[in-house]
């Protein structure tokens, strides 16, 4: 007899109404540049970092809590900045997007001149 399929419940399960959490995706993520203020990240932004997080196995049991003391407008600025509106989403975005750095300029610096002058770039 074949095993019936049993769904895991992930981090992920809520996705489908991230733009609810998020607001509306948008095409610019940044600031306003006459103006300077912030633009929220887009819905895909934060699901696309959120499916990674879950795809790298960094998203599963939610059996850890943390806690801390935080400047409430360092909050709201982060909520603003992002658009995300719970704080437990606006954590755990935080804390994907660090485990997910992948050091770029780090490593772009790092490899600084080490491309070997007689490669042939084909241009």
């Amino acid at each position: 007899m074949a095993k019936a399929a049993t769904k895991k419940p992930t981090a992920s399960a809520g996705m489908a109404d991230m733009a609810s959490k998020v607001g509306e995706p948008l095409s610019k993520v940044g600031r306003v540049k006459k103006t300077g203020t912030s633009v929220p990240i887009s819905a895909t932004r934060f699901e696309a970092v959120m499916r990674a997080a879950e795809l790298s196995g960094l998203l599963g049991e939610k059996s850890t809590r943390i806690g801390g003391r935080i400047s409430p407008v360092l909050i709201d600025k982060a909520k603003k900045q992002t658009g995300i509106k719970t704080d437990t989403d606006l954590i755990e975005f935080a804390l994907a997007s660090v485990a997910l750095d992948d050091n770029f300029a780090k490593t772009f610096r790092k490899t600084r001149r080490t491309v070997d002058p007689s490669l042939k770039l084909g241009f």
